[in-house]
């Protein structure tokens, strides 16, 4: 299968229907991936994004900590998989020269990817499903 890198492109929060959404852009081209996720991944993102460290680590923080003091690395995140309107993702890691996958949730996957400064990638055929023009 073939995979897509993806980069955050803007969050969006509907004050009216309490909706917030990452809007998430192919590197190399135009097509959009638009997902719903919850408040306090919005503000985990956001926070990171704006560049304050709060005093102590925040959940998103602590689980890049505990990977790495485990001895392993987060190599990059994937959207495979859309089903009912709910996407899925996995968490690429690498500890001992093993590539261990973990289910994710695309929001937590994201926060992740942007404390540790990895890519973001979704599989083509979730992006020809769910991906849009324009949002």
């Amino acid at each position: 299968m073939a995979e897509v890198e993806l980069i955050l492109n803007k969050i969006k929060i509907d004050e009216t229907r309490n909706d917030q959404v990452i809007v998430l852009k192919e590197k190399q081209g135009t097509r959009l991936l638009p997902v719903v996720i919850g408040i306090s991944e919005i503000n985990a993102i956001k926070l990171k994004l704006s560049g304050i460290k709060p005093p102590r680590p925040l959940t998103h923080d602590l689980l890049v900590n505990v990977i790495e003091s485990l001895g392993a690395k987060l190599k990059k995140i994937l959207i495979d998989r859309l089903h009912n309107n709910t996407f899925y993702a996995k968490l690429f890691l690498s500890v001992d020269g093993k590539e261990i996958l973990i289910d994710s949730r695309p929001s937590d996957s994201v926060a992740l990817a942007l404390r540790a400064g990895v890519p973001i990638f979704v599989e083509e055929e979730v992006l020809k499903e769910a991906g849009v023009s324009e949002f």
